[in-house]
């Protein structure tokens, strides 16, 4: 079976993203006083006293601008915490991350369309073979249930000539 791979949010997005968020306010970090929150850019949650900030950030967006298309109606911007200075990104093989919680698999075209979605109880490489089966599903969105707030996406993976 195909292994899946999440994609935290580009190093190139997250300096822009410092300077000036998907809704055009500049970022404003703040000492996690708790821990806990969910990180888009390396995926895990912060620790206590780490510098973070919340930020608008549109995935969608930005996808549908390197592909080309134009996500019409489904465009849209939300928040997401990143850390407030550059970090070193995901712990190689660290698999699927948020994924002890429900989340939603939101499917989308080519055209940035969203196709559906499903609710899962676990986040795992067979929920994301469920989703890829529809082979007009191209990227799916990992979400919070409770806010539909983005966590990451992953692409339909591409199959080399040789098959691998």
């Amino acid at each position: 079976m195909t292994t899946y791979t999440a994609r935290p949010i580009d190093p190139t997005v997250l300096k822009e993203l410092r300077s000036a968020d998907d809704a055009g306010r500049g970022m404003v970090p703040s000492l996690d006083e708790e821990g806990g929150a969910p990180l888009r850019c390396c995926l895990r949650r912060s620790e206590r006293g780490e510098r973070i900030a919340l930020v608008s950030y549109a995935p969608l967006r930005r996808w549908a601008a390197e592909t080309g298309v134009d996500p019409g109606a489904y465009d849209e911007q939300g928040p997401v915490f990143i850390h407030a200075e550059e970090c070193g990104g995901p712990a190689a093989g660290s698999g699927h991350p948020f994924a002890d919680d429900h989340r939603v698999l939101r499917r989308y075209s080519a055209e940035g369309h969203i196709l559906g979605g499903e609710l899962v109880d676990t986040v795992d490489d067979e929920a994301f073979h469920r989703a890829f089966t529809d082979p007009d599903v191209v990227l799916v969105h990992v979400r919070a249930v409770e806010y539909g707030c983005f966590f990451y996406e992953v692409q339909r993976p591409r199959i080399s000539p040789s098959g691998v």
